[in-house]
């Protein structure tokens, strides 16, 4: 038996709803038609993917496969999506994934650029943290990537795109943005800190020493703002995020902190509207100069 996407499908979707008459109602399919596809795959693998009859608790192996399977269905829907898109583009389809502080900064100037040189170019696009972006570079679902630090990929061109200090952020009525003196690392410690996915590229070992009790860590931007505004958190984040945090918020370098982050253009050297990629490349050095 060979494995169809249908399959993977079908198996996705009785393990999110935990039982077979909520997934074919949701695939359109007859619910002994989704019992015999799940029975097929299991047979096709020869071990059990639910733990009993009920098809509401997956298997070890279940769960292993699960995560296998969902990702690969996410991936043909992306791809068939593209390739619609693409079919009625006019002048193609862009596809970018950027850390959401670089997006937020240079993306309203670069798809106004493109929307007068290129009427009627289809943009897809996603700002995500940087494993997200490196991994849709990787899997073909992006042209151009933005990220932070060097990565080397297979196949994928870095152009260095803008280097910015890592500094506090706050509630902007907190005290150490008061306070007259650049705050500490010292004073950084003394309150409740979040940390974030972006304090991993921080090298300097006295800031993790400073952040190591932090109980709190928060993967997602705009969660992460919320959270600081309150005026009970801080956090740390690159500069550019100034470009976009709320007036309640504030950004302070801090005086013992003298880290960088280093952020890269990716573009993909497999291309299916090259000079469209290539333009747009160009209008994000030139917009970051």
């Amino acid at each position: 038996m060979a494995l169809k996407i249908e399959t993977l499908r079908c198996f996705c979707t009785v393990a999110q709803t935990g039982n077979l008459t909520e997934a074919a109602d949701r695939l359109g399919r007859t619910q002994s038609a989704v019992s015999m596809t799940l029975k097929q795959f299991e047979d096709h693998l020869g071990r059990k993917l639910f733990e009993g009859e009920r098809k509401n608790r997956l298997s070890p192996l279940g769960a292993q496969v699960f995560e296998l399977a969902l990702k690969q269905v996410r991936q043909f829907d992306q791809v068939v999506q593209d390739i619609e898109e693409a079919a009625i583009a006019e002048q193609g389809l862009l596809r970018i994934a950027s850390v959401p502080s670089v997006a937020a900064l240079i993306f309203p100037r670069v798809l106004s650029h493109l929307a007068r040189q290129y009427p009627g170019v289809k943009v897809d696009l996603r700002d995500t943290d940087t494993q997200q972006v490196l991994d849709a570079l990787v899997e073909g679902r992006a042209d151009i990537g933005i990220a932070s630090g060097y990565h080397a990929l297979n196949g994928i061109r870095a152009v260095p795109l803008l280097r910015d200090r890592f500094g506090l952020v706050c509630s902007a009525e907190h005290p150490l943005i008061a306070q007259e003196a650049p705050p500490t690392l010292a004073q950084i410690a003394s309150v409740p800190f979040i940390r974030n996915a972006l304090c991993d590229l921080i090298e300097s070992p006295q800031f993790h020493a400073a952040i190591d009790r932090a109980g709190v860590t928060i993967h997602n931007t705009h969660s992460l703002i919320a959270m600081v505004r309150t005026g009970d958190w801080v956090t740390v984040l690159p500069q550019t995020v100034t470009g976009y945090i709320p007036e309640a918020t504030a950004f302070r370098l801090i005086c013992d902190l003298p880290d960088h982050r280093q952020v890269f253009l990716y573009i993909h050297e497999r291309l299916r509207f090259p000079d469209l990629v290539r333009a747009t490349e160009k209008i994000i050095l030139a917009e970051n100069a």
